[in-house]
């Protein structure tokens, strides 16, 4: 089947749906989309019926009912599925249904195998270190001895204070958990053995499984990430950059996106920034060319204040973050790159087209996380209406927003209230920041809750946090 006559279901919701859609009308894929209730006022609502009809538009009761996915992709001729980000995104269960069902359907992401491989946190450490790839210095397997593990712990303690570390920590995970649930920090040697017991039995009771891994805590570190890009054939691998995503929330939640990773040519760093750069685009492609990886996914490294990289996981799956890469981006010369369309294109089979001589890189990139939320109180989301919501149109501006900006907008409370992805580009880093400090500056929104109190946001966060993007 030629690319053309596919035809893909957008198993997701908000901004990233609206950019698929956009991507395969770019493509000349005819498209289906589905929406909850609380979803009926979305921006993806309005652009899947303007672009192509009531037809194009399913009710659901739950994004997260594969079932029910899969009838609408049924039902609608569907041949591929793009699960977007979250949700199915990174399932590896998931992605193997869709593509081994009776009536087969093409998962726009990695294979299932793939997914699993380096979805696996420990796999992926083991693979990592197999090839030369510095990774947190601890376990990379689960450990179910406590002698074992506090003998590991033990030496975690003893190569921090050999490397000048003035209060040296190590952390115990449940090595089945995710999303920071069953971690503990532990500081004195003395109380191991009470948190490793802690966490052994929270694993067994949360996860049935009590394996716990043992790694040093790092500080003071940089969130860095590299953006890969391979075809089907899993072999050539190419990257679109680094960027930088260390201006997070209390949470670690990001909240701003730069690329590249680091600006050794306007910020002066402890370390060779280039060089490290280059390590860990090198790396990560290496670790693509093994895996036979065969779609866009992210490696998400931490770097140290003296300039070593650490890789924490695999990202098998668009990131919210793939349009500040993309703005930078050039394939022999061309702006415009956008890689939720190479994505589809690729997942359906078709050949990259270039290689990575081809990419270049110009200027810098900023991307902002507009959210409803208050940065003061532990950025605790804002439940309320959005009245006004408006920006004056820039040539170096991109926004992606599922929030309309002619009608009101209640924010549903079953999801985060994420209101719209801000994309700036400058020719250098201090255009970008003087662009996006124009940006936040211009910015109109309004709103109020039931209480009638004024609408919170993290703009002001945003704005007090663009003087120091790319500074360690």
């Amino acid at each position: 089947m030629q690319t053309k006559d596919h035809k893909v279901l957008v198993a997701n919701r908000g901004e990233i749906a609206i950019r698929i859609v956009q991507a395969c009308r770019k493509l000349g894929l005819a498209f289906t989309c589905v929406y909850t209730a609380e979803d009926a006022a979305s921006g993806h609502v309005r652009i899947a019926r303007e672009l192509g009809g009531d037809k194009s538009l399913c009710r659901v009761s739950s994004y997260h009912d594969a079932n029910e996915l899969m009838a609408v992709a049924d039902d609608a001729g569907a041949t591929a599925v793009h699960p977007g980000y979250g949700f199915f995104a990174e399932d590896y269960r998931f992605a193997r249904r869709v593509s081994q069902r009776d009536r087969k359907l093409i998962f726009i992401g990695p294979s299932w195998r793939v997914i699993r491989e380096l979805g696996d946190k420990i796999n992926t450490k083991r693979l990592a270190r197999s090839l030369g790839v510095p990774t947190v210095p601890g376990s990379d397997r689960p450990i179910y001895d406590e002698m074992e593990a506090e003998k590991v712990a033990q030496s975690l303690f003893e190569f921090q204070e050999q490397q000048g570390v003035r209060k040296p920590l190590v952390l115990v995970k449940a090595s089945a958990g995710g999303g920071g649930m069953g971690i503990e920090e532990v500081y004195d040697i003395d109380l191991f053995r009470s948190v490793y017991r802690r966490i052994r039995n929270y694993a067994l009771r949360q996860f049935k499984d009590e394996g716990v891994l043992i790694e040093q805590r790092i500080r003071d570190f940089n969130h860095l990430e590299v953006q890969v890009v391979s075809d089907r054939s899993g072999r050539n691998p190419v990257h679109f950059g680094t960027r930088n995503c260390s201006i997070q929330s209390t949470g670690l939640q990001k909240r701003i996106e730069i690329a590249p990773g680091f600006d050794p040519s306007s910020i002066e760093y402890g370390f060779d920034a280039a060089q490290v750069l280059r390590d860990i685009t090198q790396h990560s492609l290496a670790m693509a060319r093994k895996v036979g990886y065969d779609n866009v996914g992210t490696w998400e490294w931490i770097v140290t204040r003296d300039g070593r990289p650490f890789l924490m996981e695999v990202n098998t799956r668009i990131q919210v973050e793939n349009g500040v890469s993309a703005t930078i981006a050039r394939v022999r010369g061309q702006k415009g790159v956008d890689l939720i369309a190479e994505q589809i294109r690729i997942g359906l089979g078709e050949p990259l087209g270039y290689g990575q001589e081809d990419i270049t890189f110009e200027g810098v990139g900023i991307e902002y996380r507009l959210i409803a939320e208050d940065p003061d109180n532990r950025f605790t989301p804002w439940v309320g209406r959005v009245d006004g919501f408006g920006w004056p149109e820039r040539p170096w501006l991109a926004m992606h927003t599922h929030v309309p900006s002619d009608d009101p907008y209640d924010i549903p409370t079953e999801f985060d209230p994420n209101l719209a992805l801000a994309i700036i580009w400058g020719k250098d880093l201090a255009e970008a920041r003087e662009r996006g400090v124009e940006f936040l500056d211009t910015l109109v929104l309004e709103g109020a809750n039931n209480a009638g109190e004024p609408l919170r946001s993290n703009v002001r966060f945003l704005r007090d946090n663009t003087g120091r993007i790319l500074k360690f």
